[in-house]
C-alpha cells in the first residue's frame, strides 16, 4: 500500500465497529474479522460491507448473496484475536470457536453480543473491495456488552493491519 503516512495516520483514527462476518456455502462455512460496516439506509435498514475480493468470504458472499454480521462486544474480543490470526486464514475456519447454524442456515457465533443475518441487495466494485450492500432478515441479540471498536485494538485495518502510533 503506498498511501502517505499522514493519510494512514488520519484514517486509523476513524473509529469502527468490530465485527466477525460469517458465511456459508453449502458445506462450506467462514469467517473473517470485519471492520468495513455500517449502516447506510434507515427506511428499508439497510448496512453495507466491504469485502477485499482476495479473501475467501468475497468469493462465498458474492455466491450465496448472504451473510451474517456478528458484533463483537468488549468480552467476545477473543472472537477478534482469532480471525485476525494467521490461525484463521483458511477455509472452514470456524472449527476454532462456538457458532450455530441460524434457522436460514448461516453460521452465527454464539459468543457475538447480536448477529445481524443479511440478503444482499447491491454489490459495487470499490477500489481493491466489493461494498455489498444488504438487507436485515433477522437478528439475534444475545445480552448486554459494549461493543468493541477500533480503538480497543492495538492495530487497524486500513487497507492493510498497521499498528497504532
Amino acid at each position: 500500500m503506498s498511501v502517505d503516512a499522514d493519510v494512514v495516520q488520519a484514517l486509523a483514527a476513524l473509529t469502527t465497529g468490530i465485527y466477525v462476518l460469517t458465511v456459508r456455502d453449502g458445506d462450506r462455512r467462514h469467517g473473517m474479522s470485519s471492520s468495513w460496516v455500517t449502516q447506510v439506509s434507515g427506511d428499508p435498514p439497510l448496512i453495507v460491507a466491504a469485502i477485499d475480493r482476495r479473501h475467501l468470504s468475497h468469493e462465498l458472499v458474492q455466491g450465496t448473496r448472504r451473510f451474517a454480521l456478528n458484533v463483537l462486544g468488549a468480552r467476545g474480543k477473543y472472537l477478534e484475536d482469532y480471525f485476525y490470526s494467521p490461525a484463521s486464514r483458511r477455509p472452514d475456519n470456524l472449527d476454532a470457536v462456538a457458532w450455530e447454524d441460524s434457522p436460514a442456515g448461516l453460521p452465527l457465533l454464539r459468543d457475538a453480543m447480536a448477529t445481524l443475518e443479511c440478503r444482499v441487495t447491491a454489490a459495487h466494485d470499490a477500489g481493491d473491495h466489493t461494498l455489498f450492500i444488504a438487507s436485515i432478515e433477522r437478528v439475534s441479540w444475545r445480552g448486554e456488552d459494549r461493543p468493541l471498536t477500533s480503538q480497543d485494538l492495538d492495530y487497524v485495518y486500513v487497507g492493510e493491519v498497521v499498528r497504532r502510533r
